[in-house]
């Protein structure tokens, strides 16, 4: 089956879950006309930066209700103005519609490239109504800068004043295969057309589609005036289609986590933060009745509503609903958006965790990943990061004046959450943003200090560390994309005020570690010396070797995150069984390029080879935006994590693979899963060298094994899932590995179970589909796999079950592991013939017990009897 085919079903079978339609209120029916007919009714709402919940404007910084009628308030190519409730269906019947427009940018009277008017038939990359209102194509039809009507290419003869309020009407019918367009208008308030133009001969299959209002001006021309305004849109007839359950807003989404005890969520908001009197409320169901438990107030830069709910009784599900009342100009009127607090899996029950990251538009709407996701049922879910990129919905991006700035982030952070806030709707979810998040290729945040930009915004900018765009927009976009985890650990802000979100996310019996890989990274071009000749984390001079910079003065976590990780890995909350780390990159980088490649802006254009082909001629990258620079930072942190026998989550590399960590040695430490990307806009590849004696994993392909990357970081490669051609279109999607994570957390069995699957792969009926080397089993111990130079003598527990052992080596004072145990009795390896402390707590009652002086045992030794009763 063709991808277009696959979409168009999904479309059209999929619901969205507890969905309660809401009246219309940008839009009403006309009654007492023989066809269907709706008008505008921007009348009725305040001034403010948003059209309605019927309605997507491109950009959403560029349209604006403004005294009851819909501004495009710029003088700019492509501004198209999108119904999304309404479309021209594919039968062959008539419709029509009529349009005000007032022409506000006098500079361009008399420039007939500058139009506005109507878009009929837009169609996107794929036939679902998001896709056209985003990237939607059609017919343009209306009225030029010249004052002459156009259909398409066509033009009349006779103009009219564009100084004046004038009408746009346009009438469609259908006769003997084809539709012909009468396109008229006329002096607002008078009678008859002023100038009217004709075009027969129109394939019925270009009227299918969305209907929208465009305003557009070529670059050359435009300018920050506002180009026209519209008002009292209406459009009729019987190829009118009504779907009254494809609003957006102005509660678009909302995420939630749950935390001992705790309920966060934040809510995703319309820019509605002009209105007057708006009240903002979490309400949960009870019975039949809704009961409101919390307000809030609105952001309003980030358009968020936050709550935060104590004692929160977390073995129930409730439903749930965000409350919006908005004081219009004619009524109040409710919002409502609903979805569920999931109950919390025991601590001993499965935990299973859906994993993405990386998420270009080439598949927007992306309705097949939220489909076959939801067949696995996953209890929670982590997004790592590049929940969009800068290019996501066109038009690039907007970095001056936050309050254009903050409109153009949230427009592409709309269409993340139109993507996917199905998948999180009913399951708690962390956000991580990371470089793309924040308008960065690469982002080295040096603790939070600026980088300017005045030399450039790419390279140049980017090299010397910090963040380019203002700190207060960098605080909104991690208050939208955060603000719902729990509490930060040290919640100081860095430099500039910039805020900090790292903190430990315990649910399910599972602790996670959540990570801000790149806040407090060292840019490489400013300790590395000069001769280096950095370029976007690139060396550029071939001669370098970056193997000998091991003990450079370079951050990678930062001491303060260094500091957390450490006593996450000691303390260990009651019912946490497992540990893992989420963070935005791999401790390595699983990267090849063509041998002598001197940095990574030509892997979008590398051949994608055939399924079985291995590519040769390539090399490891020594790529610095990855976490395996610089190298000690990376090994002090491998050293801690495995601490606490955590799995390693990460996103980021555009390539999925699972790796095991080596420090001292191949395989002494931690498993890691960098997920695949949702699209790939940099589809990566893993196509080392080999020699002859090289060992694979067995039963695997010869790029498995062990290996080092570009830094000399030792890794052992057990899966990737390299680009290759599947034979499915588009290709740009599923040639390029993607598709997303699930783990599975066996808390009985101390567990991991990794699989890595193709987006377009249906589990339930392909439940062998994923990609080759998954699934993947990962024991617990596995994660610290150290090789042991003895062991002490054996633990025995009376008195509690499955206390926290924390081993202490008592000549450094270090913290050697902690473990939850899984039964009665436990031998503990060590790695050192030096004396060691043993500590059994009772996390519930924290009652220790502790034995000091234990060195390596002998072979009939004594066991350590820990009573507890």
């Amino acid at each position: 089956m063709k991808r277009r085919t696959a979409v168009k079903a999904m479309a059209l079978s999929s619901v969205t879950p507890m969905f309660l339609p809401q009246a219309f209120t940008s839009l009403k029916k006309l009654l007492g006309v023989k066809e269907a007919a709706f008008k505008s009714t921007w009348e009725n709402w305040p001034n403010m930066k948003w059209i309605g919940p019927e309605f997507w404007g491109n950009r959403l910084q560029d349209w604006e209700l403004l005294e009851g009628k819909a501004s495009c308030v710029i003088s700019a190519p492509n501004r198209a103005l999108h119904v999304l409730t309404h479309q021209l269906g594919d039968t062959s019947k008539d419709f029509e519609q009529s349009v005000s427009i007032l022409w506000n940018n006098s500079d361009l009277i008399g420039k007939a490239e500058a139009y506005a008017g109507f878009r009929l038939g837009a169609k996107g990359r794929f036939p679902d109504y998001r896709s056209a209102a985003v990237f939607g194509e059609g017919l343009d039809v209306g009225v030029n800068g010249a004052g002459q009507l156009f259909i398409g290419e066509n033009t009349s003869r006779d103009t009219i004043d564009l100084a004046q309020d004038i009408n746009l009407s346009l009438k469609a019918e259908y006769a003997e295969g084809k539709y012909k367009l009468v396109l008229s208008a006329n002096i607002l308030g008078e009678k008859d057309p002023q100038v009217s133009l004709v075009k027969s001969d129109i394939d019925p299959e270009v009227l299918v589609g969305n209907i929208a209002l465009v305003s557009h001006c070529p670059q050359k021309l435009g300018g920050e005036k506002a180009l026209a305004s519209f008002g009292d849109w209406m459009f009729s007839g019987d190829k009118i289609v009504e779907k009254a359950d494809q609003l957006f807003g102005p509660i678009c989404f909302a995420q939630y986590t749950l935390h001992k005890g705790i309920l966060k969520m934040t809510a995703q908001l319309a820019p509605v933060e002009e209105i007057e009197g708006l009240k903002i409320s979490l309400q949960i169901k009870e019975g039949e009745a809704w009961q409101s438990i919390q307000e809030s107030d609105l952001d309003p830069i980030g358009r968020i509503a936050q709550f935060r709910i104590q004692d929160w009784q977390k073995d129930k599900v409730f439903p749930f609903r965000v409350h919006l009342e908005v004081p219009l100009k004619n009524r109040n009127q409710d919002f409502d958006f609903y979805g569920e607090i999931a109950a919390e899996p025991a601590s001993t029950e499965e935990l299973k965790v859906a994993v993405f990251s990386c998420n270009a538009d080439h598949g927007f709407p992306d309705e097949e990943v939220s489909i076959h996701v939801k067949k696995h049922q996953p209890d929670m879910a982590l997004f790592l990061g590049d929940q969009f990129y800068e290019g996501t919905g066109g038009f690039g991006i907007q970095t001056d004046r936050i309050e254009k700035s903050s409109l153009d982030y949230l427009r592409k952070w709309y269409m993340f959450g139109w993507s996917y806030r199905n998948i999180f709707r009913k399951v708690p979810t962390a956000f991580i943003p990371d470089d793309h998040d924040v308008y960065h290729g690469n982002v080295w945040g040096e603790g939070g200090k600026h980088a300017p930009s005045d030399q450039g915004w790419g390279y140049v900018a980017q090299d010397q560390g910090g963040y380019k765009m203002a700190a207060e927009w960098v605080n909104m976009i991690q208050a939208t994309q955060t603000s719902h985890l729990p509490d930060p650990y040290d919640p100081r802000p860095v430099k500039q005020g910039i805020n900090v979100y790292y903190t430990d996310w315990s649910y399910g019996g599972v602790s996670f570690a959540i990570l801000e890989d790149r806040k407090f990274k060292s840019a490489p071009k400013n300790v590395l010396p000069e001769e280096a000749k950095i370029q976007n984390g690139f060396i550029q001079n071939t001669e370098f070797d970056i193997k000998k910079y091991y003990d450079i003065d370079a951050e990678l976590l930062g001491q303060r995150q260094m500091d957390f990780l450490k006593n996450w890995a000691e303390n260990w909350d009651n019912g946490v069984e497992m540990k893992a780390v989420c963070s935005q990159t791999n401790f390595c980088t699983v990267a090849t390029l063509p041998e002598g490649s001197i940095i990574d802006s030509i892997v979008p254009s590398l051949a994608i080879p055939e399924k079985g082909e291995y590519v040769t001629g390539d090399a490891p990258t020594s790529d610095m935006d990855s976490n395996g620079w610089p190298q000690k930072g990376r090994d002090e942190a491998v050293r801690v994590i495995r601490k606490a026998f955590a799995l390693h989550i990460a996103g980021d590399q555009h390539l999925a693979s699972t790796v095991h960590y080596g420090v001292d040695e191949f395989r002494d430490s931690g498993y890691a899963f960098a997920g695949p990307a949702l699209n790939n806009l940099w589809p990566r590849r893993w196509w080392p060298q080999v020699s002859e004696d090289h060992q694979p994993i067995p039963g695997k392909e010869k790029n498995t094994g062990d290996f080092m990357d570009g830094f000399g970081n030792k890794m052992t490669i057990h899966a990737v899932a390299n680009p290759y051609k599947t034979g499915f279109e588009p290709s740009r999607i599923y040639d390029r590995g993607t598709g997303y994570g699930i783990i599975t957390f066996d808390k009985s069995n101390r567990k991991m179970k990794i699989e890595c699957w193709p987006r377009n792969v249906d589990p339930i009926s392909n439940p062998t589909g994923q990609y080759e080397g998954w699934p993947i089993e990962v024991s617990q111990d596995d994660n610290y796999a150290r090789k042991a130079v003895g062991y002490l003598p054996e633990i025995q527990v009376r008195g509690v079950k499955r206390p926290l052992l924390q081993l202490v080596n008592e000549k450094t004072g270090e913290l050697e592991y902690a473990l939850r145990l899984k039964g009665d009795s436990f031998t503990p390896k060590v790695f050192s013939n030096d004396p060691f402390q043993v500590i059994l707590i009772d996390t519930e009652s924290r009652k220790k017990v502790e034995k000091t002086k234990i060195e390596i045992a002998e072979r009939q030794s004594d066991p350590l009897i820990f009573d507890f009763s």
